[in-house]
Parts: C-alpha cells; structure tokens; sequence
C-alpha cells in the first residue's frame, strides 16, 4: 500500500461479491462458503485511500442469480468474508448509479447505496434502515 500511496490520484478499481449497508465489502465468500481469496484488494483500497486525491471504486452489479438476489444487502451473512471495511470503502457503483460513501455517517451511507441497489430490492433495504 505504501508505494501505491506515492502514487497521486491512484485510482483503484474492484469488484465484490456483495456489499452491505454500512459500506462492508465481500469479494471472498458466498453464502458462508469461501470461494476466492483476497487477492490484492485490501492494499489497492488502502493504497487508494493513503494517496492523495486518491479512489477507490468497488464496481458490482446491483443483483445476482437471474435477479433473485440483492447484491447490495442490509448486512452480510454469518459467515461472510469482510474484504474490505466500512471505513475504507469510498464510492460503490452498480448499473444503477454511484454511492460515494467517504465522510458519510451509517445512515448516510445505507441511503446512498439504497439508491443504487435493484429497484427489486430497494423497499426491503428501506425497511432494513428504517427504525
């Protein structure tokens, strides 16, 4: 991460598996079950972060398994990989749109990534922040 930092306006680019509402970001597991490594995710995020003017972008499609599934949910499952934490998350983009997340507070967050969620999903989310 150190020598990605030097790099001004680094700009990284991952993909993930899912992500919840705070910002969480799994690339690694599904459903519990691990299926891939980290790979060099956490040190391009971190590099990203470090590097002035730098961002880190996790690129997802907004739902899986022929739309029967939210790839933007209220929390990750027991068992999920935490690739990436909340705190370093910074701009998720799905086909609906993008949530920049840095300096946004928990609800800010959940609301920002609501908006690019399925629509399919979106109520459900709503529900999952609402007290």
């Amino acid at each position: 991460p150190h020598v990605i930092a030097a790099l001004g306006d680094f700009v990284s680019v991952n993909s993930a598996l899912e992500v919840d509402l705070l910002g969480q970001v799994n690339a690694e597991s599904v459903d519990g079950r691990q299926i891939t490594g980290i790979g060099g995710q956490f040190d391009f995020v971190l590099g990203a972060a470090r590097a002035a003017g730098g961002r880190a972008i996790i690129a997802l499609p907004a739902g899986a398994a022929r739309g029967t599934r939210s790839r933007i949910v209220a929390r990750l499952g027991a068992g999920a990989r935490v690739t990436t934490p909340r705190f370093l998350s910074d701009y998720v983009v799905t086909e609906h749109g993008v949530a920049a997340l840095r300096g946004q507070s928990d609800a800010g967050r959940a609301r920002a990534l609501v908006r690019i969620a399925d629509p399919a999903f979106r109520d459900a989310l709503e529900r999952a922040i609402s007290p």
